[in-house]
């Protein structure tokens, strides 16, 4: 019997449904060569729905997404509306809600990529960050004092619990062995300034270091890191950092790739459920227009198949991903590719059937 998944689908706001039609048409390509079966429910959830009626994300889809094997969403964010809404009220819901704590962010160079760093190539660029994804700053702990008045204060604080910080490192130690490459774990935090905070990832760190003798550990201020990820990337292996730090250093590892036409990512309950995204964005200047690299979102239909334990079907998948960015594109940027959207999930398809 071919296995069988559920899949949540929230195609999200502006090229967010282009992008997830292409991931789609390639999981359909997986599906006849591979014989896996796949349902997927669409959730209208996004910027639209929110203009239309005021609907941000129900409780009861909420229990819906927690039920399914995993979760593809395109992109959440729309010019109409005030910056901010969307964010906590969709996305940073669905990560609380669903308890998906760990943020998983793969940084590789494939061959025929354009990296903006001189003389790097794929062999320099191929590492993952894991970002704690529910606490931190953006836990939603502050607010104002005297707002709009000369003498308004602002707070926002960062929130990092022992459980909360614990938990993702020790995936981290367990994912960096199994990732079996180089076997070295970065901690990334601030310990020379933010006293608290990152006294409490070093010392867990280091604790459960101990658990891990044949991991490698060293670790970087974030100032430095993000020096280091530009100057010698290949220093590199698996990097865990906290939440603010890395929703920055992710941004970095997405341009040093080849862009966010390629960036793709996970956001994870390794007891629950998981969500799979381009990093991108809703980017709706380029809405309708054909010419957004659905690649990123391919590829985070890739990682949710390694997710699922399709180790075959994802190392098809991502054969397929690698022959269209050698052979296929002029750019991995939007509109310079020399392909349009669906042209390229065309191609992908193409290869996964053909393999």
């Amino acid at each position: 019997m071919p296995a069988n998944y559920h899949i949540g689908v929230i195609p999200g706001d502006g090229t967010g449904p282009e992008v997830i039609a292409e991931a789609l048409k390639v999981l359909y390509a997986v599906s006849r060569r591979c014989a896996i079966k796949f349902d997927f429910e669409e959730f209208g959830v996004g910027g639209a729905q929110y203009l239309e009626d005021g609907t941000l994300l129900p409780d009861r889809v909420i229990d819906q997404l927690r039920r399914k094997d995993a979760i593809l969403l395109g992109a959440i964010g729309h010019p109409d509306v005030e910056p901010g809404v969307l964010e906590t009220g969709i996305l940073l819901k669905l990560r609380f809600r669903l308890d998906l704590y760990v943020n998983l962010r793969p940084v590789v160079l494939y061959p025929g990529a354009r990296t903006p760093l001189r003389d790097k190539g794929p062999g320099d660029i191929d590492f993952v960050v894991i970002r704690e994804n529910t606490e931190g700053a953006y836990a939603g702990v502050g607010g104002f004092f005297k707002k709009g008045t000369p003498e308004e204060v602002a707070l926002q604080e960062s929130v990092n619990t022992r459980k909360g910080v614990e938990r993702c490192i020790r995936y981290a130690f367990s994912y960096c062995r199994n990732r079996n490459r180089k076997k070295h774990l970065t901690l990334c935090a601030k310990t020379n300034v933010l006293l608290y905070e990152s006294d409490l990832w070093f010392r867990v760190f280091q604790e459960i270091s101990r658990e891990y003798p044949d991991i490698k550990t060293d670790y970087q201020h974030v100032d430095a890191l993000c020096m280091w990820m530009i100057k010698n990337p290949e220093r590199f292996d698996v990097i865990v950092t906290n939440n603010m730090f890395g929703d920055i250093i992710t941004d970095i590892g997405a341009i040093i790739q080849g862009g966010l036409g390629i960036a793709a990512g996970a956001n994870i309950n390794p007891g629950g459920t998981a969500m799979f995204e381009p990093i991108g964005g809703s980017a709706p200047k380029y809405e309708g227009k054909d010419c957004i690299n659905p690649l990123a979102a391919i590829g985070s239909a890739q990682m949710m198949l390694e997710h699922l334990g399709e180790k075959e079907a994802a190392s098809i998948l991502l054969s397929a991903i690698k022959k269209v960015v050698m052979d296929d594109l002029k750019s991995l940027e939007a509109g310079r590719m020399g392909h349009g959207t669906r042209e390229v999930g065309d191609l992908v398809a193409g290869y996964v059937q053909a393999a």
